[in-house]
């Protein structure tokens, strides 16, 4: 079955979606890979995420810290929850073969089989399932987080304040690189529904996402500030 699926989407189809992958894999890695030429704003927040638990130390109620962290948790509670509703109504749309048909016959001209459709909507949901594993493991590191700065002692001359703010530090920058990939898989998500327009448009969505995802981190007003004050 899977081989006279790849014969139905044809070569352009395939080169499409390979496109697609290429695309997010090579982008996620230049993105978190350190860089002193040219660093991106995940980077460049790296240092600052450091600086932030050095300053915890000396600061006599670190409730401030505490209530940041919080309000990340949350922002990954809810990328989750959004991601949770968005798989079930793909799977909805994949289960229901007659009204994915109908609504395809609309996008595009031809007679293409209803399983081609299914197949086009695969990626999305598999793009929006690895962002949700993502999300949620982020939300546990940021709690994982939370723990080791309330053991950071309150005394800063203590010989272990400043090696539980490093672990501190390190957990908190994990969670952000996981919460990162998670939204990249959402942006290629939302590109990868472009498919049910032919490989055509794929292929544009594609480099128009990874466009916008590079532009962000590497060529953005943000990062001129962020890096005015690194």
């Amino acid at each position: 079955m899977s081989i006279e699926v790849l014969m139905l989407l044809g070569p352009a189809d395939i080169v499409a979606l390979a496109l697609l992958g290429t695309t997010w894999i090579a982008l996620g890695w230049w993105i978190e890979r350190p860089s002193g030429t040219r660093p991106s704003v995940s980077d460049i927040m790296r240092a600052y995420r450091h600086d932030w638990m050095v300053q915890m130390i000396d600061r006599e109620s670190r409730i401030f810290d505490q209530a940041v962290v919080d309000a990340l948790r949350q922002g990954t509670s809810f990328f989750a929850s959004t991601c949770v509703i968005a798989i079930g109504g793909v799977l909805a749309l994949i289960g229901n073969a007659e009204s994915l048909q109908v609504a395809a016959a609309d996008l595009q001209r031809g007679n293409i089989p209803t399983v081609v459709w299914q197949v086009r909507m695969a990626p999305v949901a598999l793009f929006l399932t690895f962002a949700f594993l993502k999300f949620v493991w982020s939300n546990r590191l940021f709690g994982y987080c939370l723990i080791v700065m309330a053991a950071v002692p309150n005394d800063p001359g203590a010989a272990l304040c400043r090696t539980r703010a490093r672990q501190a530090a390190d957990l908190n920058i994990a969670a952000a690189r996981t919460l990162n990939g998670g939204l990249r898989a959402m942006y290629f998500g939302l590109a990868s529904l472009a498919w049910l327009l032919g490989p055509l448009f794929l292929v544009l969505a594609t480099l128009g996402t990874g466009w916008i995802v590079w532009s962000r981190e590497f060529a953005s007003r943000p990062r001129d500030i962020l890096m005015g004050g690194s």
